[in-house]
Formats: structure tokens, C-alpha cells, sequence
């Protein structure tokens, strides 16, 4: 969710995503911030890309409350230096 707001925020004029985590944070909604904590990913809708690279699609997400699009986007993760890292 963090990846969609920090470019919302950059391109409200907060300046770079370094700096606007901050701001990000707050454009997420209590309950939203809340279902985030017990989300869960559907392994069946992940896309293996590589044996070191998967896509989770947004609708993968499972919580208690609805996700949209725009709001999480889709993520890539891939395996570099023996940890798991968000990629685009």
C-alpha cells in the first residue's frame, strides 16, 4: 500500500518517497492499517515468474477488508542476497 501513496504523495508536492513515508502512513485508513496486520497472501493467485521472482497481484491479498488497485497495486518480490525484496 505504501508504493501507490508515496507516489500519490510525491506527486502532491510532499517530495521523495524517502521523505514522505511519514505522509503516506497517514492516507491509509485506520481499518484499513488494521486488516493489513492479519492480511494474507493466496498462494493460487501468485505468479512464479523465476524461481527467485514472483508477482502478487492485489486481488492475491486476502483481509477483512477490500483492497483496490490503486490502493495496493500489484507487487513484484524477488530474491536477492538471501532475503525476500520488493521490486518493480
Amino acid at each position: 500500500m505504501a508504493g501507490p501513496a508515496a507516489k500519490q504523495a510525491e506527486d502532491q508536492g510532499f517530495g521523495p518517497c524517502t521523505s514522505t513515508f511519514v505522509v503516506t502512513f497517514q492516507m491509509i485508513s485506520p481499518a484499513k492499517k488494521k486488516a493489513l496486520r492479519t492480511a494474507t497472501v493466496d498462494p493460487q493467485r501468485v505468479a512464479v515468474l523465476a524461481p527467485d521472482k514472483v508477482e502478487i497481484p492485489t486481488e492475491a491479498i486476502r483481509a477483512s477488508v477490500t483492497f483496490s488497485e490503486s490502493e495496493l497495486g500489484s507487487s513484484t518480490l524477488e530474491y536477492l542476497k538471501g532475503n525476500w525484496y520488493i521490486t518493480d
